[in-house]
Formats: structure tokens, sequence, C-alpha cells
């Protein structure tokens, strides 16, 4: 497909509660994306979408919990740069004018080809406009497609975990993260000591710089962005 290296580029989230549209979906364009993730009703579709940062979220509007055009006022409000895709039986007007009014750029009426759709999203992702190259405390700058540490340009040699710690701590508020937000984050389910914790930091700085990240009382850490001085 002559847009597979900018599809390639992109998170998906479907939001779709009909478990097997889900899996047919995933399993006729999921392959195209760097990810393409999968939930099946409005609130887990928030907690994803907060936790993955999509660049696009496609969600049906008939779900439990929270329906798709109350899922996409929030993450409008949240996230106003993500584009939203809904899917739906309804072809009332209604319904397209509500998704209209929150800012869903495309509705699609079930059933429908998932060939369509695919096309649809190359259309998309010439419209997305990824910030690759986010740019840290001097020299240090972190790309987002690869999610990899650059230091003058050159790679810093980060394990996936350490990687990961960078990029939760670029996408936290105020670019903090506490010791027990740390260990929740990058050791889900397991039982981290602080020493461990410690271990793991020191050798974080030491590929990188201690400037880079901040410790803060024994409480968490700072990752230092260019502004910061």
């Amino acid at each position: 497909m002559p847009c597979s290296s900018k599809l390639a580029r992109l998170k998906v989230l479907l939001v779709e509660d009909e478990k097997r549209l889900a899996q047919l979906l995933k399993e006729a364009i999921g392959d195209y994306f760097k990810s393409f993730e999968v939930v099946h009703d409005g609130i887990e579709g928030l907690e994803r979408c907060r936790k993955m940062k999509p660049d696009v979220v496609i969600t049906d509007i008939t779900m439990p919990k929270m329906t798709g055009l109350e899922l996409a006022s929030t993450i409008k409000k949240e996230s106003p740069e993500i584009p939203i895709v809904i899917l739906s039986a309804y072809s009332d007007k209604e319904k397209l004018l509500g998704a209209i009014d929150v800012g869903v750029v495309k509705y699609f009426i079930k059933p429908f080809d998932p060939e369509e759709l695919l096309d649809y999203m190359c259309t998309l992702s010439e419209r997305i406009k990824k910030e690759s190259l986010v740019k840290l405390k001097a020299p240090f700058a972190y790309d987002l497609q690869s999610e990899q540490l650059f230091k003058k340009g050159v790679l810093v040699h980060l394990s996936k975990r350490e990687s990961r710690f960078i990029a939760q701590l670029l996408h936290s508020p105020n670019h903090y993260l506490s010791n027990e937000a740390i260990k929740t984050v990058l050791w889900e389910g397991e039982s981290v000591s602080d020493e461990r914790l410690r271990t793991f930091i020191r050798r974080v700085r030491k590929k990188s710089d201690k400037a880079l990240i901040e410790n803060v009382s024994g409480q968490g850490y700072v990752l230092k962005m260019m502004d910061d001085g």
C-alpha cells in the first residue's frame, strides 16, 4: 500500500464493544500500524487513551458505561489534537450532528469495508503532524517515534524499560513522577524495593546525565526540559 510507511508511524486505539467486529478489524488492518490496541467500552477506552497517547481513536457510539460521543467529547477536551473516527449503525441526522459537535473527523456507517477505513486512515495520516523530536535539557533530545534518547544527535543506548522511563517522565504533568508511580508504571504487578529503584535510576543517569533527571528530595524524579535552564 502506497502510504504504508506513514501508517507504520501511527498508534491507533479502537474502542468497540462488538468483540467479533473489533477482532475482524484488528486482523484486517491492525498490522499496518505501529500499534493497534482494542478495548470494549468507553471508560476503558478513556483510561487506555490517557496511558497510550494514540495518534488516532476509532470508536463505536453505542457502548456500555460511556458512549462513543461522550468518549470523543472527553478526549477532545484533554487532547484536542487526537483525530477521532466514529463507527456506528446509526445514520440519523441527530447522531451525525452530535459527532460533528464533538469534533469527530469521519463517520463510518456499519456495515462498512475495512479497506474503506484503511484508505481513510491513509488520508488522515497526511494530516497528522507528528512532532517527532522533543528537545530536553541540552544537549539531549527524545524521539517520540523511535522512542529513543539522543545526546548531541548520537543515540544513547537505553534498555526498553529505561527508554520507557524517559517517555513516562516526558508525558507526565510537570515531567515529574513519584517513586511509587515509577514502580507502578515500570514494574506493573511486581513488588519493587527502594534500593532496586535507586539502582535503576543511577544506571539511567549514568548513561545520560545527572542534570537530565533531577531527584526531588527522595520523593521522585523530574525530567529537565530545554527551557528549564
